[in-house]
């Protein structure tokens, strides 16, 4: 791996990871599912606008189809809505930490759904990552974090591992951000009727809300995706999926950093146990390559 290519990957995750702190200011002043579908329609848009640019066009494959209305659905309305509403009550760190296991339950799910190979360090992988979620959701239920709130965190990151592997395989080549833009309209449509049935759209204007809501739709929304699929494209899905274990270290020490939260001396066990579960599972994946 190149330099370039190390510093994409570092560069990705701390966008990814930054997302949940501007999300936990942004639902602080505004109704969730609203907040993100706004966002979604706005990255969408611009999204749409660049490829149409670039000369990407609306002739997509099948595949393309597929892979576009299913995160559409599961990763932008179900993931990210559910992170949103979730945020409510639990802190960006913790939502950040439950979402960083994604990895691990896409290589849960491929080796009992799929019969996918799994390597002893594979299977070390699994156990530490999920016996670190436990450590700090443990510790955080003790001290009487909103169970609720972790739950639909959880679900949020089981959505995506649906996602993930209903796609498996799936390519966009040649209409990447236009595949982009498009599953963000699909997850703006779906959660805007959620939100103008349930949600009451007032917002309470502040600079550090319009601050993080501009943020949060340039940044994790549009650039973060595009370094990620340039990265995807210089080394291939499997090892830049290995960035994925900064994940849960960046998304604590954002938090604590921008929200002030409290971060103990066992979350940070969990943190590292998690990070070198995530990072032994993804090294597995590439020496069965």
């Amino acid at each position: 791996m190149d330099i370039r290519s190390l510093a994409m990957g570092i560069v990705f995750a701390l966008m990814w990871s930054s997302a949940f702190s501007s999300a936990r200011i942004i639902v602080a002043s505004a109704a969730p599912l609203g907040a993100l579908s706004i966002r979604f329609l706005i990255s969408g848009l611009i999204g749409i606008l660049i490829a149409r640019w670039l000369g990407q066009n609306f002739h997509l494959t099948k595949a393309q189809w597929k892979a576009t209305i299913v995160f559409g659905i599961f990763q932008n309305a179900l993931y990210l809505g559910l992170n949103f509403f979730a945020m409510q009550t639990i802190e960006a760190s913790l939502a950040s930490i439950i979402a960083s296991s994604m990895p691990l339950m896409v290589a849960f799910a491929g080796w009992v759904i799929f019969r996918e190979h799994l390597s002893s360090l594979g299977a070390l992988g699994l156990f530490l990552g999920f016996f670190g979620v436990v450590v700090i959701m443990w510790e955080r239920i003790k001290i009487g974090v909103d169970t609720f709130g972790i739950i639909l965190c959880i679900l949020g990151a089981a959505a995506l591992t649906i996602a993930t592997l209903a796609v498996r395989g799936a390519s966009a080549s040649g209409n990447v951000l236009m595949i982009v833009g498009l599953q963000m309209i699909v997850g703006s449509i779906c959660l805007g009727l959620v939100s103008l049935v349930f949600e009451d759209m007032s917002v309470t204007w502040s600079w550090p809300f319009a601050l993080a809501f501009i943020y949060t739709t340039l940044v994790p929304g549009l650039l973060a995706t595009f370094i990620w699929f340039n990265l995807v494209n210089r080394i291939g899905a499997v090892k830049a999926a290995t960035f994925h274990f900064l994940n849960p270290f960046f998304g604590v020490l954002i938090a604590n950093i921008i929200l002030d939260e409290v971060v103990t001396f066992r979350d940070f066990i969990g943190v590292f146990i998690i990070t070198g579960g995530i990072l032994a599972v993804q090294l597995s994946k590439q020496e069965s390559r």
